[in-house]
């Protein structure tokens, strides 16, 4: 009995296995010949030349699919669109696939505007790791298979070996030396992203990093820690950079300030930016990055497909693309892009794990290991935007 039951056993999984193999390749025949409308933040030179310059092409050449990248200034535009279309009944629009995460995921999410859960369908899901918090939650709220993870971002601070030869590495000593430097530290303007997450990280400083500031947050906890944290901001303007009466309005502009020797230190949400800036000329030749000795706040940004998508099929396949180690690896690139890979190295052959590992991510870049074993979460999308606020109405304007 025990052998006819694992006989049947077998058969079931080989059955269920044909069958999610047929589904797919139904998927790939219905995508032919398909036209994929990819709106995404047009702000990132690597990331568009990566898109026009790489996927497109491949899908082109494939599976016979047109991508068309369709710049925007910010995503949330297109998430308005999507909610007047939901509520005029439109069910074609024009956005199939979009770049996603954070509060404008919980916005759709929210208000049902996007398709499936289709992220489990995807073959090339193997290669992400399930248990992975980073790729289950989109800032502490559940992803549910509502969108696929493309790539990896990571806060690092910026520093010139040569000019800080010990950067201050624990906040504590970050915030004694931003004291005894007067004039020589300062952020970018919340909301800028990552002056946002920059206070961010001061925000787990004076809340304690342990406390679950994902899911289920108390308020009256919240507002004990925001308010330790604008009283924090406000002491340290008269040390900033012209004694905080203005700020960097991005972290391109402090960037340039860094390489002008007029601030210490600058910071990026993207651990790769450093190595690419200083290849090309733009940083000085002993620019470094270091993670705060707590880890550094981390996320993953996706790939959704909305309701009224006209291509779903397409663009699941180019979801499915994205996530292949050979998209990835290339994404990992500087000289593509440099984004962090979002595939479980673990689910790789040893082949694809010696091409990720050996690959030249320049020295001011960390290895994604390092990266990876101090990472934070990002707090839920609600306390992000309202430290956002409370920034400008407690520190800016006071």
């Amino acid at each position: 009995m025990r052998i006819l039951l694992i006989h049947l056993w077998v058969i079931c999984l080989l059955g269920g296995a044909a069958h999610a193999q047929s589904g797919w390749t139904d998927i790939e025949k219905q995508a032919k010949g398909q036209t994929v409308n990819w709106f995404m933040w047009g702000g990132f030179p690597a990331a568009n030349a990566y898109v026009n310059g790489y996927v497109a092409p491949e899908m082109k050449d494939r599976y016979d699919i047109e991508v068309r990248q369709i710049p925007v200034q910010d995503i949330a535009e297109v998430v308005s669109k999507l909610l007047i279309e939901k509520q005029a009944g439109i069910e074609r629009g024009e956005v199939d696939l979009m770049w996603i995460n954070g509060e404008n995921f919980r916005t759709c999410k929210t208000y049902n505007l996007l398709y499936g859960p289709f992220a489990q369908k995807l073959p090339n899901r193997k290669y992400i790791d399930p248990n992975d918090s980073a790729v289950r939650f989109d800032f502490g709220e559940p992803v549910g298979g509502l969108e696929s993870p493309w790539g990896s971002a990571q806060f690092v601070m910026i520093y010139d070996s040569l000019r800080t030869p010990q950067p201050p590495s624990s906040i504590d000593a970050f915030l004694t030396w931003i004291r005894e430097h007067q004039n020589r530290f300062t952020y970018p303007a919340p909301p800028d992203f990552t002056g946002s997450v920059f206070i961010r990280h001061l925000f787990y400083h004076v809340a304690g990093v342990r406390q679950n500031w994902q899911q289920d947050v108390d308020q009256a906890a919240f507002e004990r820690a925001e308010s330790r944290l604008y009283e924090l901001l406000r002491g340290l303007k008269p040390f900033l950079w012209r004694q905080g009466r203005t700020y960097p309005e991005s972290p391109q502009k402090l960037m340039q300030m860094f390489a002008d020797g007029q601030v210490d230190f600058a910071m990026s949400y993207h651990p790769a930016d450093a190595s690419r800036m200083m290849r090309d000329g733009l940083l000085p030749p002993g620019t470094r990055s270091f993670l705060f000795e707590i880890g550094t706040i981390a996320n993953t940004h996706f790939v959704a497909i909305p309701f009224n998508a006209r291509a779903k099929a397409a663009a699941m396949l180019v979801a499915n693309f994205l996530l292949s180690p050979e998209a990835q690896l290339r994404k990992a690139d500087i000289e593509v892009w440099g984004d962090l890979p979002v595939v479980d190295f673990d689910s790789l052959s040893a082949s694809w794990r010696k091409r990720f590992t050996g690959l030249n991510r320049g020295k001011a870049t960390l290895s994604a290991e390092r990266l990876k074993q101090n990472q934070l979460p990002e707090p839920a999308s609600d306390i992000l935007i309202q430290l956002e606020k409370g920034w400008e109405r407690e520190v800016l304007r006071k």
